[in-house]
């Protein structure tokens, strides 16, 4: 990467990330709010971004992990009694029947649930049309087929979480990996309540200058990158501009520039190289994303890309198991309630603290979005509902 492009990064996201580093910690007791967006692509060539690995290879590679996730964490549970799980955003462009029936039977054996996932624009820009059919496709696949997504009291349409494969959401990458600048119109017209794509990658062209927040979207919608600029999400102020975003925490390390040469940044990627760990959560809650007014829930948002086979220590083997066992073996000596979340999940907590509810937030999982599994006649509407198949 060019010296501009990363002097260009630095004077967007440097300012914030040092004034937030500087921050002192939360005090008191908090409840750590913690989602897991898992990149999830089950075709994934750790050698070549651009291949896919057999059909055979993704099958194996979804039933092992199926068989291993649950016995890694169903030891160890949050305040309320659940294990940590995933959410799963599986790329649209990806779909497969079988390996999403697979994930989706996964998923309501209660170790996650599915979201949505695009990759578009690589080789050239996408087109509106091509990208609004992307999306209500495998979104009525999702829920017809495989009684995935969310529903919501006087919509007709399936709800649903979102990541941009490429990060390039709304355009937001120089033209690159998207091309659609009304991306986020889009997603609002299809049912989309929550964006949680950022934080991008370090040096990452598609960076916003805002960091560290929960909010609405400022600009309009039609507009590329809109979320560019926003409006912080409070404590007895509803929002009403969808999708929301949810940003994961974006911060100088200054503890990490003591170990290597530089200033290290946190992205709130979890890889072989940098896992979790109780050092990083205390970064994370530094980041202090919250809904203003409520300081003490905390939303802590990370990512990975659970099928790389290259990162299986970091999601699944004995790095993770550990930071499990020291998270939730030390929560109470750090004064911690613990709530791991999806991605529903945590938006639903999120609009109840903006809509002034207090207590426990983990009481708040089906605020407004109910997955359609657990709603039968919401199910039972969507399965008898008629899915265009297009290639």
């Amino acid at each position: 990467m060019s010296i501009k492009k990363k002097i260009a990064y630095a004077s967007k996201v440097l300012p914030g990330a040092v004034l937030r580093a500087l921050s002192a910690a939360p005090r008191g007791q908090v409840h750590l709010v913690i989602a897991m967006a898992d990149h999830f692509e089950p075709a994934i060539d750790p050698e070549d971004g651009r291949k896919r690995v057999p059909r055979s290879e993704q099958e194996h590679r979804l039933e092992w992990w199926s068989r291993e996730y649950p016995e890694a964490v169903d030891r160890w549970r949050d305040h309320d009694g659940r294990p940590f799980v995933h959410t799963y955003f599986y790329p649209a462009e990806q779909y497969d029947e079988g390996l999403v029936q697979m994930l989706a039977e996964h998923c309501h054996a209660g170790w996650g649930e599915v979201e949505v996932h695009l990759h578009h624009g690589m080789t050239h820009p996408d087109t509106v049309e091509n990208t609004q059919r992307l999306l209500m496709e495998f979104r009525d696949q999702l829920a017809s087929r495989h009684r995935c997504l969310a529903s919501e009291a006087g919509s007709d349409q399936p709800r649903y979480a979102f990541v941009h494969g490429n990060f390039a959401l709304a355009n937001s990458s120089a033209g690159r990996h998207c091309g659609v600048d009304s991306e986020m119109k889009i997603l609002a017209d299809t049912g989309c309540y929550a964006d949680f794509t950022l934080p991008a990658g370090l040096y990452h062209p598609a960076q916003t200058a805002k960091i560290n927040s929960l909010y609405e979207c400022a600009l309009p919608l039609e507009q590329a990158a809109p979320h560019r600029k926003g409006v912080d999400l409070a404590a007895g102020r509803s929002p009403h501009k969808f999708p929301l975003m949810v940003q994961g925490p974006l911060l100088a390390d200054f503890k990490g520039a003591l170990r290597s040469p530089g200033l290290l940044v946190e992205t709130s990627a979890v890889t072989r190289r940098n896992p979790m760990s109780l050092r990083r959560l205390a970064l994370w809650k530094q980041a202090r994303i919250t809904v203003q007014g409520r300081p003490d829930w905390l939303f802590i948002k990370v990512h990975c890309h659970g099928m790389d086979p290259t990162q299986k220590d970091a999601v699944i083997g004995e790095a993770f198991r550990q930071f499990l066992k020291d998270l939730v073996s030390g929560a109470a000596e750090r004064n911690e309630a613990l709530h791991f979340v999806t991605a529903r999940e945590m938006t639903n907590i999120i609009l109840a603290a903006c809509d002034g509810r207090e207590g426990n937030p983990g009481d708040y999982r089906d605020y407004r979005f109910k997955q359609i599994v657990s709603t039968p006649a919401v199910a039972d509407k969507w399965a008898s509902a008629p899915v265009s198949v297009k290639g």
